[in-house]
């Protein structure tokens, strides 16, 4: 499959290329950047042909791997859908409801397959562990905890302009969902609440009276880092094993996330529960918090019909 990078910043360089360069069923095609010296300085690293127009780049490849801010990719990953080219996305899809609901129709509308990079998801050990407990059935509660301590106002994640203005709920809080719902299944409501920095705690209804919570930092003390999930069901508690993010960690997890997606277009009667879908019905529950956020009051989550 021949595949293009759409990103030129830190983890676009240290998560895709690297993973684009070193699988083993992928020609890296090309990348485009809205900076021209970071797409020629990546281009020129992993051997990949650098594009000044990222509409020519998807004509000329099979699949595009996003690593650009959320409302970036939305754009283009709208017009790559149009264009025939299967998706690979970053979470969040969107940072509006209406832009998420938009590129979730145009993908299924194109016929073209898609995966979300809900990193933890693709981490072998971590997926196996939520499809044992799940199959354990009896579930009716789970808590996810997940810290960084990133400096905001320092150093390369500090360029970052969307994470500064939408903090850990947008940032993190899509990797908390992607590990709840497969455990209870869809956040029916939520009520959020903040914290110190950019804290949020997340009290998130399921279907059948489960419930779960989350909480999420950017701002967290270093000592304090690290994701942390159980679930309560009838058989006890179930604790996930600390996951090691190490970037090797990393970069497999996205290797994986690839062979999904060549999988998802060779396939496409199979489906994924990481596919679009899952990436706006997440975009729909981080919209409820940032309500209930405002408000202090619960908020039922918008569902499409």
């Amino acid at each position: 499959m021949r595949v293009g990078l759409i990103g030129t910043g830190p983890w676009a360089s240290s998560v895709h290329a690297a993973s684009l360069a070193q699988h083993p069923s992928i020609e890296f095609a090309g990348v485009w950047g809205r900076d021209p010296a970071r797409t020629a300085d990546l281009s020129g690293k992993f051997g990949a042909r650098a594009y000044a127009d990222p509409e020519r780049l998807m004509d000329k490849v099979d699949a595009l791997s996003f690593a650009v801010p959320p409302a970036v990719q939305a754009d283009l990953a709208l017009l790559a859908a149009r264009r025939g080219c299967h998706v690979l996305l970053e979470k969040p899809i969107a940072t509006s409801v209406l832009d998420a609901r938009r590129l979730e129709a145009e993908v299924a509308a194109a016929g073209v397959a898609s995966i979300v990079f809900f990193t933890h998801r693709f981490i072998a050990g971590t997926q196996a562990w939520l499809e044992r407990v799940r199959e354990r059935g009896g579930l009716f509660c789970a808590r996810a905890e997940i810290a960084f301590s990133v400096p905001l106002n320092d150093g390369a994640q500090a360029q970052s302009a969307w994470r500064r203005e939408y903090g850990a709920l947008w940032d993190l809080g899509p990797h908390a969902l992607s590990l709840l719902v497969p455990l209870l299944d869809e956040v029916t409501a939520v009520v959020a609440g903040a914290g110190r920095g950019d804290q949020v705690h997340l009290i998130l209804q399921h279907p059948r009276n489960c419930s779960s919570s989350a909480s999420v930092s950017l701002t967290a003390p270093p000592a304090g880092t690290g994701t942390h999930l159980y679930a309560d069901g009838e058989d006890g508690r179930q604790t996930l094993p600390k996951p090691s993010l190490e970037n090797t960690r990393v970069v497999a997890a996205h290797q994986a996330a690839l062979d999904a997606l060549i999988d998802l277009a060779q396939h496409p009667q199979r489906g994924h529960p990481c596919d679009v879908h899952l990436g706006a019905r997440v975009v729909e529950v981080l919209d409820a918090a940032q309500r209930s956020l405002a408000s202090g009051c619960r908020v039922a989550v918008s569902v499409t019909q």
